[in-house]
């Protein structure tokens, strides 16, 4: 044991000082100095002076090699011509697959590659050769589908790069890769079982064949993005980073063929090294996958030997390796989860295991519940410093999914692996496949629909550092029968008082919504209520995921008419959150053309689009009040266009004013009996740009107030929400209460529902 713990020491150190190179340069020094003074102040030929000698060992591998690292990213001439953002001539090779961001209105998706930087040409001809990590921003889709190892060129702006990595520059590109050669051969071949995999789910449900390519080769790329939410949201995301689980099924598969065969043990992990080796290059050397190929890869050493598995000195010996040839890995979320998850497995839940069938329980079902239970509990502080949350479903959500992960891995390896020669049989395949697929999907938004499942927690280092102590006081603590018995019985208590107040008020959304003004940061998106499950959409703010999350905890399936009040890309940059699997019936659209660019891309779009002073939908009538004439000269021309209209629903009138400010305020004054509502949605986020007059016509009960917390444009106005509240209105704000519903009480009085900021 005690050399098991000088090389976890080791690893530990050298983990520690590669964190802190990347960030404080000179924390790798100081923490090798205080490491010395610890080894000289222990008790001589004790076991801990010997740990320490291993943890300064570490400290000193990981300090050496960010260094060097942190050097070559540094080195010039690259650092200060992305200083001053030239434009130089590149030489790339791909160092992983390119993949497709989000688009937001107004430009189109960004394709980002990770590369390496090989050669700069600079402005009077010479070539300067370098060893750079590099991201490549490019415009134009040529660069998907290039392959890892693949050579290019190509002319770029340069930009620094954040800190806190290796990566030394961004190149924005906005043309397509002059390529030079092929990619290397087994990158090629694993390109073909990957696009054959691909093929072989498209004639799937666009849930489960998107999800599986995820589960067998990482390959998320159409991964439906409501489904990657519930699968973080109920702890399952891990399923799509291929990592130890996908070796260990087909390590396992391996080596239980080859002992059919009664191969020796040498034979049989010489084979099971090469199809590891193969399956890494498969689904691509993502840190989860390196961390389980270096611990698999020393376990098969073991077993070639004829040694017994020793889990926790591979463990660390693979960390140790990987984070002096990768520093960047100790810094990466996906690494440390895989690591700390595996520590749990191999420290934790053997012991629940045996404590749980020392009480009766059968073996299966021990395994069953301790298995996702440590590894829960050794990633939690992790996962909450990154997400500010604890979910509640994951253990349960994991105990349900389990039984599903391998047989869906099999079939969809089959299926890969048949697809460049038996198409018709990999796609028989994938359909196998698909069906253990289809339990992950259910159990994914079964669990992401369980009220209050995932519960706030601070985020950030003193988030996690929180939750670790707690839940390793937990663990010590659970070791007298007087702390569990304490622990059950606070669980117990939380538990019924939670569920009377669940059965009494339901959560979110409300019973009876009219319509509900989304949280979405600094800029609008607002959801009509027009029947089961369908709403009107007016904007849809900056960004997709704000605005696809509040409409899908509304319960949204259906559009049946989308309303653009005008192009700003705060009103406009989520659309595609709002076209997530949604059916959309049709467009209303200002005629202003300005934005062009946002313009361009909502109208790329293919949504039919609809005119006429008055619209009925689903129930809803649509009235377009505005915009009276074309204004132009003002302060925002876009804003003075905006689409102003009064929505009727259930009997309650809504004045929707988009952005429009004092000049279209005022050209609407001509019929003041029409601008009249219940609902007053303030216009440009309640900014000083208000004419009193407008307001006072208005005369809402309820005044919303679409606005981004701490934004900087001092929205919403003081004096503005001053007076809508002398008139009467209750005055409500997404920055402070987040999504905002309008209902009618029991005895019918209209009352507003906070969701919480």
């Amino acid at each position: 044991m005690s050399a098991d713990l000088r090389l976890a020491g080791a690893a530990l150190g050298c983990w520690l000082a590669a964190i802190g190179s990347l960030f404080l340069p000179a924390w790798g020094g100081w923490a090798l100095a205080g490491g010395a003074l610890l080894v000289a102040v222990a008790r001589p030929g004790g076991p801990a002076r010997w740990v320490v000698v291993a943890v300064a060992a570490g400290v000193a591998c990981g300090s050496a090699a960010t260094a060097a690292r942190i050097g070559e990213r540094d080195a010039e001439p690259l650092r200060s011509l992305a200083a001053r953002h030239a434009t130089v001539a590149a030489g790339l090779r791909i160092a992983d697959d390119p993949r497709l961001g989000r688009p937001h209105a107004g430009r189109d998706a960004t394709v980002m590659v990770p590369a390496r930087l090989d050669w700069i040409g600079l402005e009077d001809g010479r070539r300067v050769t370098l060893s750079a990590r590099v991201l490549v921003l490019a415009g134009d889709r040529g660069w998907l589908g290039l392959l890892p190892g693949q050579a290019a060129e190509a002319t770029a702006r340069l930009s620094p790069a954040g800190g806190g990595d290796l990566q030394a520059a961004l190149l924005s590109v906005g043309s397509g890769p002059r390529l030079i050669g092929a990619a290397p051969w087994v990158q090629r071949a694993a390109g073909v079982l990957r696009a054959g995999l691909q093929r072989a789910c498209q004639g799937l449900p666009a849930e489960p064949g998107g999800l599986l390519p995820g589960l067998v080769v990482g390959d998320t790329s159409r991964l439906d993005p409501a489904l990657d939410d519930d699968f973080r949201a109920t702890g399952l995301t891990h399923l799509t980073a291929v990592s130890g689980a996908n070796l260990a099924i087909l390590v396992g598969l391996v080596l239980a063929a080859v002992r059919w065969c009664r191969a020796g043990p040498r034979v049989a992990a010489i084979v099971c090294v090469v199809a590891l080796v193969g399956f890494v290059v498969l689904v691509r050397p993502s840190p989860s996958v390196l961390r389980a190929a270096a611990m698999g890869g020393l376990a098969l050493v073991a077993l070639a030997l004829g040694r017994p598995r020793a889990v926790v000195p591979s463990l660390a010996a693979g960390v140790l390796g990987l984070v002096v040839a990768d520093p960047a890995l100790a810094v990466d979320a996906g690494f440390a989860l895989s690591v700390l998850a595996t520590a749990g497995l191999v420290l934790v839940a053997p012991r629940w295991t045996a404590a749980l069938q020392e009480r009766g329980w059968p073996r299966f079902a021990a395994e069953a519940l301790a298995v996702p239970a440590a590894a829960q509990a050794a990633c939690s502080p992790v996962i909450a410093a990154i997400s500010a949350s604890v979910s509640l479903t994951t253990v349960p959500a994991n105990l349900l999914a389990a039984p599903a992960v391998a047989p869906a891995t099999v079939a969809g390896l089959v299926s890969a692996v048949l697809s460049p020669l038996l198409p018709s049989a990999a796609a028989f395949a994938a359909w196998l496949a698909s069906w253990p697929a289809r339990w992950l999907v259910l159990v994914a938004h079964r669990g992401a629909d369980v009220p209050a499942g995932l519960l706030p927690w601070p985020g950030g280092v003193v988030g996690g550092l929180l939750l670790g102590g707690l839940v390793a006081g937990l663990l010590i603590g659970f070791r007298w029968p007087v702390v569990r018995r304490w622990v059950l019985v606070v669980a117990v208590a939380a538990v019924l008082g939670a569920v009377p107040v669940r059965l009494l008020a339901p959560g979110w959304p409300p019973p009876g919504w009219l319509i509900v003004a989304c949280d979405v940061g600094q800029g609008d998106a607002l959801a009509v209520a027009a029947g089961p499950g369908a709403a009107v959409v007016v904007d849809a703010g900056p960004e997709p995921d704000a605005v696809d999350g509040c409409l899908r905890r509304l319960g949204v399936e259906r559009v049946p008419l989308l309303v653009i009040s005008h192009f700003h890309v705060d009103h406009v940059g989520g659309l595609e959150g709002v076209l997530r699997g949604r059916a959309v019936g049709g467009l209303l659209a200002p005629a202003f053309a300005e934005p062009a660019g946002a313009r361009a891309a909502v109208l790329r779009r293919g949504l039919a689009p609809v005119a006429g002073p008055s619209l009925t939908v689903g129930g809803v009538r649509i009235d377009v009040l505005g915009p009276v004439r074309t204004v132009t000269g003002t302060n925002s021309d876009p804003n003075n266009n905006s689409l102003v209209l009064a929505a009727t629903t259930g009997g309650l009138r809504v004045l929707l004013t988009g952005d429009a400010e004092n000049e279209e305020q005022l050209s609407l004054m001509g019929a003041p009996g029409l601008l009249r509502a219940d609902v007053l949605k303030v216009a440009h986020h309640g900014s000083a740009y208000q004419e009193g007059a407008f307001l006072d016509a208005v005369r809402p009960r309820i005044a919303l107030v679409s606005v981004g917390a701490g934004n900087t444009y001092g929205h919403p106005n003081p004096a503005v929400l001053d007076r809508l509240a002398r008139g009467g209105a209750q005055v409500m704000r997404t920055d402070r209460s987040g999504d905002l519903a309008v209902v009618r009480d029991g005895d019918g009085r209209l009352a507003v529902a906070a969701r919480g900021a």
